[in-house]
């Protein structure tokens, strides 16, 4: 069954893409979220109404993806099991005739087939992400990882990723343009413009981990979306722990660079949203609320009148 814009349907009702396998690394411990994550996994705390993670799970399956790995930690299951079907409290709402919730209430178990791995360790990114490799077919050539501190929106880059490689080959990384002040908070590529290409499309000859200001060779950063050549799994056991004594995601990719494989980025102008600090998880929740029918009206006044009052903090008890 062909789609309108030419790409396959896949059951799940996204668009077939080339990977059908989406990693979500969900190992962290999400410390600067306590005491909150003292028993809530960072990756559950609701965006809104939704919890993050679900809202990237949904992101890899309207782009095509139909499993998705999770990767976890030791005694961390509560992610996984947001997943799991709940029948008890399906035949409760419905008997309660709470439809609309019934409805949320299945949207997370229906969205692809949902599966995890555990990281033992804490060893970084890199580590995580090659944990997936065992639950991978062995006809799969590419895999999407997502990382759940990252919203970008709107959704849809990766189908126009999974386009990239399909004309270049290789991997394919996502990447945002910040102001030149702010590149020091992120890891940060050294590009060049394809002739005659697109102007968001650009090949990457290398990237720096949080370099200083003057130090860094863009302004195009990391966004937490990669979708990577199966090859990346065996640069991951050839790279030695970098910062942290761990093993990074970045230093891999380089590898592959070094080593010819083509690595390319595409450009997001959309917007992006960092659910990995209480500031960033809030300005979401702001962003999320405003554009839902139910609270966008009633918040967007509430927040002209805040704004506008001349309140100040200092003056309360």
């Amino acid at each position: 069954m062909t789609a309108n814009g030419g790409g396959t349907v896949s059951p799940n009702g996204g668009t077939e893409a080339c990977f059908r396998t989406a990693v979500v690394p969900a190992a962290g411990l999400g410390t600067r979220f306590l005491p909150a994550t003292k028993t809530v996994p960072k990756e559950l705390l609701p965006v809104v109404d939704t919890p993050g993670i679900e809202l990237v799970a949904a992101e890899a399956a309207e782009s095509g993806a139909d499993r998705l790995v999770i990767v976890t930690s030791p005694g961390k299951d509560g992610v996984v099991a947001h997943f799991v079907e709940d029948l008890v409290l399906e035949s409760t709402l419905a008997e309660r005739g709470k439809f609309q919730l019934l409805e949320k209430v299945r949207k997370a178990p229906g969205l692809l087939d949902v599966t995890s791995v555990v990281q033992e360790e804490p060893l970084g990114l890199g580590h995580a992400v090659a944990q997936a490799e065992s639950a991978l077919d062995a006809d799969e050539t590419a895999i999407a990882v997502l990382l759940p501190d990252d919203l970008v929106l709107p959704s849809g880059v990766l189908e126009l990723m999974a386009a990239v490689r399909e004309t270049h080959g290789g991997s394919v990384l996502c990447a945002i343009d910040v102001p030149k002040a702010e590149v020091s908070a992120y890891g940060v590529f050294d590009v060049e413009e394809l002739p005659g290409g697109p102007k968001d499309v650009l090949k990457v000859n290398g990237m720096v981990e949080k370099p200083a200001v003057e130090d860094a060779p863009s302004t195009f950063t990391a966004a937490g979306r990669y979708l990577l050549d199966r090859a990346i799994f065996d640069a991951l056991r050839r790279i030695t722990p970098g910062a942290g004594g761990e093993l990074q995601l970045t230093d891999a990719i380089a590898l592959l660079i070094a080593e010819g494989h083509p690595v390319h980025v595409v450009v997001h102008r959309g917007s992006r949203h960092d659910l990995g600090n209480p500031g960033g998880y809030l300005r979401a929740a702001v962003d999320f609320a405003l554009e839902r029918e139910e609270y966008g009206p009633a918040l967007r006044e509430w927040l002209e009148q805040r704004l506008g009052s001349g309140w100040n903090p200092q003056l309360t008890s």
